[in-house]
């Protein structure tokens, strides 16, 4: 048995098909990731031994520029992807027996390459965000949290609509296929995977329209040893307080280094900063803070004090898994979803906006570092599911026995 993975997006994007890569590999099938080619994302491929096609540019030449990508590189990145999938995708898929996609960006073209080659094509996500958004605009009449997600999500889907239909109209017609009459529809499918903890993040109950099939969340076991600085840090004193924005390129790396510093200190904390995409540095000599790189969080956090992060969905529930209290500062996407989930749940705090200062911050850490916090996200911990991937990665097989569909469609 031979599966396909595609996504075209940041770390947490590709990881979890890592995972599922992985596991698949435990039940004897061979699984090939088509990914972006960041360098960051190639060695992670190749710690775990699973074959890596590039897709598309780097995702760090498109989001960590001088200047954020406009509306029209969007456009054009979205139709370059859409071109992948008649292209590269579809070389990669031969021979395969089925096929999954992430996200909207690798999605539209994989739909075309896997129904090209007659295969199964499964849709999966990482949050209820990424599931179909619905048909019609829901109602403006209320002013909930609930209301103003729903929108969102609707207008993101419209959005995509305008950013792909073009794109996927034009490379079908040169091929003689007949137009997609429903975009979100041949993308999304009407049975979408959610590869998120059910307690996390539970798929919506109301959502009637759709299939869902929680899977648990595709996590990929690390069993790196720290770099021995780290190991010497941790050992010298109390839990630090951990800070990292992954692939998140903040709008000014050194005040977002100095406001966690500060911070930390005013708690009477040293300080982890996780150096990511943003480059966070140290603001002083001071023995108090050390700035790390790529280092195994699934050993790290549980010996931390609190986790400082963006709220993306592998980081999340990383944290979450370790049982340590959280302060999530979301900067874009789904990110806002997964803090206010930490908040309701009472594991941690949900910063409001993107930019934390030195007196937001350090209520923030005040609040996670009380031990009610720590004993609520203890239980978090303990509630979560860790069979995510080898579940999904036995449905999958199950989708590619069972599931042939016609070819040239």
């Amino acid at each position: 048995m031979r599966v396909l993975l595609t996504t075209w997006g940041s770390r947490g994007d590709v990881q979890p098909l890592v995972a599922l890569a992985v596991a698949l590999r435990g039940l004897g099938a061979e699984a090939l990731v088509c990914a972006p080619p960041d360098e960051e994302f190639a060695t992670l491929l190749d710690r775990a031994g699973v074959p890596l096609v590039s897709v598309g540019p780097t995702v760090r030449s498109v989001t960590a520029g001088t200047k954020p990508p406009t509306a029209e590189d969007a456009v054009r990145l979205a139709s370059d992807l859409v071109a992948e999938g008649f292209g590269t995708l579809e070389a990669a898929a031969e021979g395969c027996d089925v096929l999954l996609a992430n996200g909207m960006m690798a999605a539209a073209g994989a739909r075309g390459a896997a129904d090209r080659l007659g295969i199964p094509y499964v849709y999966g996500c990482y949050h209820v965000r990424g599931l179909p958004p619905r048909k019609i605009a829901p109602e403006a009449s209320g002013e909930s949290a609930k209301d103003a997600a729903d929108k969102a999500h609707w207008e993101q889907g419209q959005k995509a609509i305008a950013m792909f239909a073009d794109a996927l109209g034009s490379h079908r017609a040169k091929l003689g296929l007949p137009p997609v009459e429903d975009v979100l529809d041949y993308v999304y499918t009407d049975r979408p995977w959610l590869a998120a903890d059910p307690v996390l993040c539970p798929a919506p109950a109301e959502r009637t329209d759709i299939d869902v099939v929680q899977t648990g969340a595709w996590i990929l076991p690390d069993h790196r040893p720290f770099p021995r600085e780290l190991e010497a840090f941790l050992a010298a004193g109390e839990p630090p307080v951990y800070v990292g924005f992954g692939s998140m390129a903040t709008s000014s790396p050194k005040d977002t280094a100095r406001v966690a510093i500060e911070a930390s200190r005013a708690q009477g904390r040293r300080v982890i900063l996780s150096r990511g995409w943003a480059d966070l540095a140290p603001i002083d000599g001071a023995d108090d803070c050390l700035v790390v790189g790529d280092v195994n969080q699934q050993a790290l956090f549980p010996r931390v004090a609190a986790i400082v992060h963006h709220g993306g969905a592998g980081t999340t529930t990383t944290a979450s898994r370790s049982g340590t209290p959280q302060v999530v500062v979301p900067q874009i996407g789904d990110q806002p979803s997964w803090a206010a989930r930490v908040a309701e749940l009472g594991v941690g705090v949900a910063h409001q906006g993107p930019t934390a200062t030195t007196d937001s911050l350090t209520k923030a850490l005040a609040t996670v570092l009380d031990p009610r916090t720590r004993t609520r996200a203890a239980g978090l911990a303990d509630a979560m599911r860790a069979d995510g991937a080898t579940a999904a990665a036995q449905l999958l097989l199950d989708a590619a026995n069972t599931q042939r569909p016609r070819a040239n469609v």
